[in-house]
């Protein structure tokens, strides 16, 4: 039964350059198959065995599901509780879904909010700081509205799972299902990985060319960070069959049936052997040739897996690989579920392999065709030295815009650690680097824009391509941050005849008074101009003809721009 199974093992790493891969196969609730294939590292070319960790993962959504299933099991929890009940710190920027989203919302993916997975990707920010970054970030949906993938929500649900039962989530994950489970091999970070004896390495393609890539991070540990190895992995497959752990429950059916039971449509195959796909609670739940099945895929750069299980069968896959993407976990998941079932293979690696060619030629059109979309002969605006300064965003954070000292290159960008050369592709549009072998957001559009008056003074760029452009402001800077030039700014003008008073306060903010009007506070911009606050569009600049006078003010308004020189002393 298994002899051809491993001649397509090897025909389908071949094919899609798979460096290392393992397999475990469950059929009657036993395990009845496990193997690792291939190298798990380029580099030392030493082998996959069944007990070689790999990150898995998305997969680490169908644990962070169950654990909170063990705290309603305990009546701790109930699925349809408000998160705000239960992270009182917890804001969107809809303040409907803030006050409504529950925990069954975040665990099917239901929130409103796209991806924006750039908030969490580089690795930098700590829980706290993602949590608070949340209320900054743009839906595109309703609460409630449709099915969109959020690894930011299960994030969320592991601060959820830390707040109840008061351990952090890796120790309750540890205590609470892999000990229980019997599980023997398991980390929950890249540097745990990094230091297993034996770890796997990821893999990246370029085109159709192979390279062993950096171990990235993933902070958002309950979305994706557990890593485990091929024979853990297969006790969890088994778990997930009947919540038993050496045949005792773990996880009550109620829990299991909720986390199994389909709620969000999540969309169609092409391939009427598989059809609709609805998304559980941490699981999918679909069927593979008019059988039900529970799984859930994950995908990082250079790590693909598949967990797979077959409810009415008490059967179940897992494919676990160090190089993505590819569709070697689907086509021998697919092989197995058709050997153990007893059905006339179909045969994936004929369907998927001629994909996998269109697309390295597709990538090769594609890069000509946005090349030949750029406008050229164009020029920048403004100087390249206009650019350069530092641009912020309250969720995605600092921008900052760079030339080396000689001023003889272009500009450079740096963000959150990453970063490189920034090429020109037309107007005021510049794009980032390509680095297929690294997480950087490659051939990304920033736009530079400017003011009435000419000043550049933000950055779009389409970090997360279902919302508008993420629009980053220029970062205060020049003159309006030094305390010695907004002491000299301190004083009384005059326009037409109306007295404006601006004074500086003890913690050497200035604020504006017109005769007549409420006073309002001045917000550092950039050079020797300031925001009028809470009047967009308003801004004031100060005139400096010499290192120790300020002699006037410069209104700049929608209606024009006004002169208020400095009142003359008796």
């Amino acid at each position: 039964m298994w002899s051809d199974l491993e001649n397509l093992v090897e025909a389908s790493m071949q094919e899609w350059k798979v460096p290392g891969l393992a397999l475990a196969v469950i059929q009657d609730g036993e395990v009845v198959l496990q193997k690792g294939y291939g190298v798990r590292d380029t580099d030392t070319g030493l082998p996959v065995t069944t007990d070689t960790q790999f990150l898995l993962c998305s997969i680490t959504k169908s644990f962070t599901a169950a654990g909170l299933g063990l705290l309603v099991d305990e009546r701790k929890l109930d699925w349809d509780r408000p998160v705000r009940e239960l992270l009182p710190e917890f804001r969107l920027q809809d303040p409907v879904a803030t006050e409504r989203l529950t925990v069954r919302d975040l665990l099917c993916h239901h929130s409103g909010l796209p991806r924006h997975d750039w908030i969490h990707m580089p690795g930098d920010l700590s829980n706290a700081q993602t949590l608070a970054a949340l209320r900054h970030l743009a839906p595109n949906k309703d609460l409630r509205d449709t099915f969109q993938y959020s690894n930011l929500g299960y994030l969320v649900a592991g601060m959820i799972t830390e707040r109840i039962s008061g351990q952090s989530y890796e120790k309750f994950t540890t205590e609470r299902l892999m000990k229980p489970l019997g599980f023997r091999h398991f980390g929950f970070s890249i540097e745990a990985l990094g230091a297993a004896e034996d770890g796997a390495r990821p893999h990246a393609m370029d085109g159709d060319t192979r390279s062993r890539t950096p171990l990235s991070p993933i902070r958002a540990t309950p979305a994706g960070g557990i890593n485990t190895s091929v024979a853990d992995l297969a006790k969890w497959a088994r778990f997930l069959l009947d919540g038993k752990a050496d045949g005792r429950p773990l996880l009550s059916a109620q829990s299991l049936r909720e986390m199994t039971t389909p709620r969000v449509h999540m969309g169609r195959s092409e391939y009427t052997e598989i059809g609709a796909s609805h998304y559980g609670l941490g699981l999918f739940c679909e069927q593979y040739r008019g059988e039900r099945t529970i799984a859930h895929s994950g995908s990082w750069l250079g790590w693909g897996t598949l967990m797979t299980v077959v409810p009415e069968r008490r059967a179940g896959v897992v494919v676990l690989t160090n190089r993505a993407p590819s569709a070697v976990t689907s086509i021998l998941t697919c092989a197995v579920l058709d050997r153990i079932s007893g059905r006339e293979p179909i045969d994936w690696f004929a369907r998927f392999a001629p994909k996998r060619r269109q697309a390295i030629v597709q990538q090769a059109m594609d890069t000509k065709t946005r090349e030949a979309s750029r406008h050229s002969g164009t020029q920048p605006s403004h100087a390249l030295d206009d650019y350069v300064g530092g641009y912020a965003h309250p969720a995605y954070g600092h921008i900052q815009i760079t030339r080396d000292a000689d001023r003889s290159s272009g500009l450079h960008w740096q963000w959150r650690g990453l970063g490189g050369p920034l090429a020109h592709r037309h107007y005021d549009v510049f794009t980032t680097p390509e680095k297929p072998a690294e997480f950087h957001p490659d051939n990304m559009a920033l736009t530079f824009l400017y003011d009435r008056e000419g000043s550049i003074d933000r950055i779009a760029a389409q970090f997360e391509p279902l919302v508008a452009e993420i629009v980053f402001q220029r970062v205060a800077a020049g003159d309006v941050t030094d305390p010695a030039f907004r002491a000299l700014c301190t004083g009384t003008y005059t326009h037409s005849g109306r007295k404006i008073e601006v004074r500086c306060d003890a913690e050497g903010a200035l604020s504006l008074t017109i005769a007549g009007q409420p006073t309002r506070r001045l917000v550092p911009a950039d050079g020797r101009t300031f925001h009028i606050a809470q009047f967009e569009g308003f801004r004031v600049e100060f005139r400096r003809p010499s290192p120790d006078t300020v002699d006037a003010l410069i209104f700049h308004e929608p209606g024009g721009i006004f002169l208020a020189p400095r009142a003359v002393e008796p």
